[in-house]
């Protein structure tokens, strides 16, 4: 009996002084949402006017809804910074695995991308699958073909990847460890399929073990094709507003926002919602200009889109729900990008094993208080590609307000001032030289650390007179 009452108040004492104790005690059911192409202004809770998103809305009215999330330029990137927790740079997937556009009139060539995500990575599923968690991935890979690079050698139990046509929303092939376990015949819209999946795995678990769950549409990626139930009412109001939103690529965001509504309510009937985190996110900036068919989203006023690391190309919606954990209806302003996630999580379960190279920053206290001000530090963007979004070879680094961009291909540097000017349109790189230097040194240091690959100058043929 004196043993308990010496330890007793030491383990009140650990939780006075140090909340984290208690929340690392918690382990919540993580859901992690990320759709693809889905650009900044998609949402009804993000401004949009002519997008249905009830169920996405009603997440981010009972939950934490933040203004400047940031993510790659491009999928690949964003997917194995979100898995590993290190910059795309240092993996060497800085663009879509498995494009390689070069440009005969630019003066650079731009590195090889990897063709995978190397299994010697450390991933979110394996490091929440060691403490006890029971995982699983449906949806959208893109960090590998076989099923050696699939998402069941990197951790996750349960797989139902996105294998065949995957611009098609029919049409399209299921695998599962590699092999095909589902061909649509043209009946089954794919955004609904993934939702049946999400849903079984939800089925599957049991209450007393901690599952995490990552679900990563395709929609609304191009190609841009709805269901035909949903196209009329977007026809019927398209003319009611100035901007001219693209009715095909609403119905698709308001199927995904419909399967999420789904899996919400599974998490009701079975009795799990109380302790399940769920984050919503996209993976990059929206399409902005036509390139297959009509331009699908409008970025304004910020500057650019998918495949540029300016600000439409990078900052992305995010929304955080954990009922009774995180307070209803906030906004946080807190600048962070999407490979903070892997410590932001462990730090959530108290597992303090951090692999090595993280270029993530755990923002969980943010997360409990939005008014506490999160030290991010600079964050750095890499994309020495070309991309059929008019994207060119280009790095940015922000640091609090201000952010840098370099233009690979001529050296020029603009600077930004992101508080007063969210759409970069007033290069102040003149009037603030040492700020524009400092930052210009932070990007190179940053990219020796990170052994960048950087666009190769091309060899200009010598002349050779003739007689």
């Amino acid at each position: 009996m004196r043993k308990v009452i010496c330890v007793l108040p030491i383990w009140i004492l650990l939780v006075w002084i140090n909340p984290a104790f208690t929340r690392a005690q918690e382990q919540p059911n993580i859901i992690f949402i990320l759709a693809d192409d889905m650009g900044y202004k998609d949402l009804g809770s993000y401004g949009n006017p002519f997008h249905e998103t009830p169920e996405l809305d009603k997440l981010a009215k009972n939950g934490m809804r933040f203004t400047e999330a940031y993510a790659h330029p491009a999928c690949s990137p964003s997917r194995a910074a979100l898995m590993t927790g290190k910059d795309p740079a240092r993996l060497q997937i800085t663009t879509a695995i498995g494009l390689d556009r070069t440009d005969p009139h630019s003066p650079v060539i731009p590195p090889i991308v990897g063709k995978y995500l190397p299994t010697t990575e450390i991933t979110m599923a394996e490091i929440l699958k060691r403490n006890g968690y029971a995982t699983g991935m449906v949806g959208k890979w893109h960090l590998g073909d076989d099923e050696s690079t699939g998402p069941h050698q990197q951790g996750f139990e349960y797989d139902r990847v996105i294998g065949k046509n995957g611009l098609d929303y029919y049409h399209y092939g299921i695998t599962s460890q590699g092999k095909m376990i589902f061909e649509d015949d043209g009946s089954e819209y794919l955004t609904d399929k993934l939702t049946d999946y999400a849903v079984e795995f939800i089925q599957m678990q049991r209450k007393e073990k901690r599952f995490f769950l990552y679900l990563a549409y395709s929609a609304p990626h191009l190609y841009i094709i709805p269901k035909a139930d949903k196209v009329g009412k977007y026809m019927r109001k398209y003319n009611r507003f100035e901007e001219k939103y693209n009715p095909y690529y609403a119905t698709m965001i308001e199927s995904m926002d419909e399967g999420i509504g789904r899996v919400y309510r599974e998490l009701e009937q079975q009795g799990l919602l109380d302790n399940t985190l769920i984050v919503f996110k996209s993976d990059n900036g929206g399409v902005g200009m036509d390139q297959i068919a009509y331009r699908p989203t409008i970025m304004k006023p910020l500057r650019a889109w998918k495949g540029h690391v300016y600000e439409g190309g990078i900052r992305v919606p995010l929304i955080m729900y954990w009922k009774n954990k995180i307070k209803a209806g906030t906004v946080n302003k807190n600048y962070l990008v999407i490979q903070d996630f892997l410590p932001t999580f462990m730090e959530l379960i108290g597992d303090k094993k951090l692999p090595e190279d993280l270029g993530g920053k755990s923002f969980l206290p943010a997360i409990y208080d939005p008014d506490k001000n999160f030290e991010r530090g600079p964050v750095y963007f890499h994309f020495p590609h070309f991309t059929g979004q008019g994207g060119r070879p280009a790095g940015a680094v922000r640091d609090g307000e201000w952010k840098l961009v370099e233009n690979y291909e001529t050296g020029k540097t603009e600077l930004f001032n992101l508080k007063y000017d969210i759409s970069e349109s007033n290069d102040l790189s003149l009037s603030f030289p040492e700020k524009s230097n400092e930052l210009v040194d932070k990007l190179k240091k940053w990219q020796t650390e990170v052994d960048a690959q950087m666009p190769e100058k091309k060899q200009i043929p010598k002349y050779e007179p003739t007689d």
